[in-house]
């Protein structure tokens, strides 16, 4: 164990003397390597970043929500022509899968209608977010009030003129949001009684957040806006039970809504049903196909950096030739030349690793004191990941000049480095 430890010093103290007595050699040998890891792991970094972001944004809704629109969330095989002419999934039909669908959970309908100005005496909020959803969307969407209470069914269902404020806007309008509840907002030229306000949340990476929001029960925008108003896409959105067989509840949702609609065994389903979770598989598929192109550019960056850690060992050997004459002569054997050599060019590849990572680190600060709704991750995992990259890249190139470095002759070594 102690002739392991006395070659890895050894080593040690080799790499440092090459750093130091060669600085523009190595640092342009070493180069290769570090631009590689930089690469690597920056991509690494900036992808997880991106996926915990965006799934950060999903995470109030469980994967296993769906949703039922006339747009699909991916790619679909029925042409574009065709999709366009389906129609809107509408509130009657949300009422008939409410009464049919077994093991579900919660469900509601919702619509997407356009921003508006929101206003309390001589304040207002203008570019409001509404949010016109049915009562059990507090418990698809795990909605939190910091005051206050959620509309009821009643109160959703005969389109009661009551809202819930998104913090922001509660303290835009009131200056503290506990000073909301009881008091009437002006909203689509009519009055609306608070009776809560969201918890703050922050932005997410999109820009969208529930503080900048309010939620209305959505029969009072049907009123306002029509059953028949194209711009408003009204989806339905089912949170089922847990431990269900996914596949059968999504087969008898399928077959509800054909049945209601009343369209033939031969005829394609007029509507999509979008599953979260297969919106985050997508997501992991995207990231997962980004991470591999990363992989591909920074590899050439690493073959570069591999031949420059190789150059600098067969430099080191010649240099060092007359040196393992002596060290085999007094009986040194091949398998100690050979580790000293190996753990030489790991010790240049890790510390070339090592400046690529600091400066992931410095860009990483940098970029998140500039964005403050989205944080850069520089995991324990991908840092795992560049250490042993530059420890592989370094023991690949120094396996040829370690190898060729045992097998010198003590005497024609002696010979030659005289």
């Amino acid at each position: 164990m102690l002739i392991y430890l006395r070659i890895i010093k050894e080593s040690f103290n080799f790499a440092i003397n090459a750093l130091k007595n060669n600085k523009l050699r190595t640092f342009l040998s070493l180069l290769g390597v570090t631009i590689g890891i930089f690469s690597i792991i920056a991509v690494l970094a900036a992808v997880d970043s991106l996926e915990k972001e965006v799934k950060g944004s999903l995470s109030t809704l469980d994967s296993s929500t769906i949703i039922i629109m006339r747009f699909s969330f991916g790619p679909s095989e029925i042409p574009q022509w065709k999709r366009e002419q389906f129609p809107d999934v509408s509130y009657a039909e949300y009422q008939y899968l409410k009464k049919n669908i077994p093991q579900t959970e919660a469900i509601t309908y919702s619509l997407n209608v356009s921003r508006e100005t929101i206003s309390f005496g001589g304040k207002q909020v203008e570019g409001v977010e509404i949010g016109a959803v049915g009562s059990e969307y507090y418990d698809i969407e795990a909605l939190k009030l910091e005051d206050g209470r959620f509309f009821n069914e009643a109160e959703a269902n005969s389109g009661s003129p009551v809202i819930i404020l998104g913090n922001e806007i509660a303290e835009n309008l009131f200056g503290q949001a506990i000073a909301s509840i009881g008091n009437k907002v002006r909203l689509y030229g009519r009055k609306f009684t608070v009776i809560g306000v969201l918890e703050k949340e922050g932005a997410s990476m999109f820009g969208q957040s529930k503080d900048a929001s309010v939620f209305l029960p959505v029969n009072v925008t049907r009123r306002i806006y029509g059953d028949n108003n194209k711009s408003t896409f009204p989806q339905i959105i089912v949170k089922p039970e847990k431990d269900i067989d996914n596949a059968e509840y999504i087969a008898i949702l399928e077959q509800q809504l054909r049945i209601f609609r009343g369209l033939k065994p031969n005829e394609v389903s007029t509507f999509f049903i979008n599953q979260l979770q297969g919106f985050t598989d997508f997501i992991d598929n995207i990231t997962g196909q980004l991470n591999f192109m990363g992989m591909i550019i920074s590899g050439f960056s690493l073959l570069v950096g591999g031949f420059g850690i190789a150059n600098i060992m067969f430099v080191s050997v010649k240099e060092r030739t007359n040196l393992i004459g002596i060290q085999k002569s007094l009986g040194a054997k091949n398998k100690f030349i050979l580790l000293q050599f190996l753990f030489e060019a790991v010790v240049l590849a890790v510390i070339g690793g090592l400046v690529g990572l600091f400066l992931v680190w410095i860009i990483t600060l940098v970029a998140s004191s500039f964005t403050e709704d989205f944080s850069f991750v520089l995991s324990t995992f991908n840092i795992i990941i560049g250490m042993s990259v530059s420890a592989i890249i370094g023991l690949i190139s120094g396996i040829i000049p370690a190898i060729s470095a045992s097998r010198l002759d003590p005497v024609e070594a002696i010979r030659t480095g005289m």
